[in-house]
């Protein structure tokens, strides 16, 4: 990748995945900004990159907004904007719901990609066009009966991001999901033995992705990420349709 002069914007960005995708990004030349709750964690990478540590929580409808104004400011122009931060459950989703940590969870994995691609698309337009990319997992193409509000928020960002994409694809703006299996990072450290000799991937082969959507993918696609395979876009079946073969009405709800 040549990213020379281009703006970055990556939540989660102080560890695992979002901080080796900060690392790919300011290798390739961009100017990078890195969003983390923990200001420390953000810090450490900003100065690790020379990018812009942003401390703030991504699930506040305010703060995306203002922290992507801020990037874009520092940096003249913002291309490349990837929403990373995520949560697991930490519940089963089917008794005893508590419900702050359910909050919780919408909030970052889902609203966050919201409230990011809504503040992330001015920008966009502003530098000529541009890729969101967010984090989802394999849980958004398949379900993972083991945690499946967290199952629940990432098919929630695909579904989001591969519509999305479709209705920003004519103004030169991508926006892909990318969707990787089991990643060794802090977030699964917990539960990690019991993961055995399962194969699992490191935060950089999801950066690898991350680098092949920006290089070749297709506005609307969701990348899945495994071991030992090449990252691609997953193939989504059809819908088989109304009797008849009447085409769907080209509908447009948003004002």
């Amino acid at each position: 990748m040549d990213l020379k002069g281009r703006g970055a914007l990556v939540t989660g960005g102080g560890s695992g995945i979002g901080a080796a995708v900060v690392r790919r990004l300011s290798a390739a030349g961009a100017h990078v900004a890195i969003i983390d709750r923990n200001e420390e964690a953000a810090r450490r990478i900003a100065d690790e990159v020379a990018g812009l540590a942003l401390p703030g929580d991504v699930s506040d409808p305010d703060i995306m907004p203002m922290l992507t104004s801020v990037a874009e400011d520092r940096f003249g122009r913002l291309d490349i904007v990837f929403l990373n931060a995520g949560l697991t459950a930490g519940q089963s989703g089917v008794t005893d719901l508590d419900v702050a940590k359910y909050r919780q969870l919408v909030g970052v994995n889902v609203d966050h990609v919201v409230f990011g691609t809504c503040a992330a698309v001015p920008a966009l337009r502003r530098a000529g066009g541009g890729t969101i990319i967010a984090t989802a997992s394999l849980a958004g193409l398949l379900p993972m009966a083991g945690d499946a509000l967290y199952t629940m928020t990432k098919h929630a960002v695909v579904g989001y991001m591969r519509a999305v994409g479709q209705s920003l694809a004519e103004e030169g703006i991508r926006a892909c999901a990318v969707c990787p299996g089991f990643v060794d990072t802090p977030l699964i450290a917990d539960h990690r033995d019991q993961f055995g000799d399962f194969p699992m991937l490191v935060p950089d082969d999801v950066a690898d992705a991350v680098e092949g959507i920006l290089d070749r993918g297709n506005s609307g696609e969701a990348w899945y990420v495994q071991p030992g395979r090449e990252p691609a876009p997953y193939g989504f079946r059809g819908v088989p349709g109304p009797a008849g073969g009447t085409p769907p009405p080209s509908l447009k709800l948003s004002h």
